[in-house]
């Protein structure tokens, strides 16, 4: 065993020595044009990095004032909110809170449509999900559900048609009759937040140029209604 050990350290250090010299030897090409992918890939990381840090900033900002959806819906049994015809989606990230955008349709429109789906897509770490098993939806108040769309890596996402699958009872899914409600963010950086500075402006610049959830999820245009909000990173 104590031969073993000896010969697995000298093998470790062995194999030490040949990194050490390959990096050596390799380093004089670094004058020569090698640092062009050194930076490159040098970039790419802080943007990964960025946006996977700022992805979770926003959601803790947005938790901090958040409802929870449950208690919300329990609320609603109470009175005090007009009910319109027709069905709302409102799409969100995190389906335990209500939807920002739902707050501010309140807000502006002082009513609910009379059958709402607070829906939230979920990407699974696998190629496929079988359309059996894509919707999973849980009633929490009549007229009210929340609705969890899975999906592969490899899957195409189609919302709208993902939702025709559903067959929530008592609802109507007719594609000219259905209004979906997004949440867009204008993000304003500030010092002495928990990301540096200039990774925030990064960020917000990054955030500003992504694509577009209408087209990502096949929203058909004429039925989305975007709601606004500041927020303060």
């Amino acid at each position: 065993m104590a031969l073993a050990s000896v010969a697995r350290g000298a093998g470790g250090l062995a194999v030490s020595g040949h990194r050490g010299c390959f990096f050596a030897a390799n380093s004089l090409k670094i004058r020569d044009g090698g640092w062009f992918p050194l930076v490159f890939g040098a970039a790419v990381f802080v943007l990964f990095v960025t946006w996977k840090r700022g992805r979770e900033l926003l959601h803790h900002r947005l938790a901090e004032d958040a409802l929870p959806l449950e208690a919300f819906a329990e609320s609603l049994a109470f009175g005090g909110t007009t009910t319109i015809e027709g069905t709302a989606v409102f799409l969100c990230n995190d389906a335990r809170f209500v939807p920002q955008a739902m707050l501010h349709s309140l807000k502006h429109f002082k009513a609910l449509h009379a059958q709402v789906l607070v829906v939230s897509v979920r990407l699974r770490e696998v190629p496929q999900v079988p359309a059996s098993e894509r919707v999973c939806a849980e009633t929490l108040a009549p007229g009210f559900w929340r609705v969890f769309l899975d999906y592969g890596f490899k899957d195409d996402i189609d919302l709208p048609q993902a939702l025709a699958q559903a067959l929530l009872p008592g609802v109507d899914l007719d594609p000219m009759q259905v209004s979906y409600f997004l949440g867009r963010e204008t993000l304003i950086p500030r010092m002495g937040s928990e990301m540096a500075y200039w990774r925030e402006l990064l960020f917000v610049a990054l955030f500003r140029n992504a694509g577009s959830a209408t087209a990502f999820y096949r929203l058909p245009s004429n039925r989305v209604i975007e709601l606004g909000s500041q927020v303060v990173l």
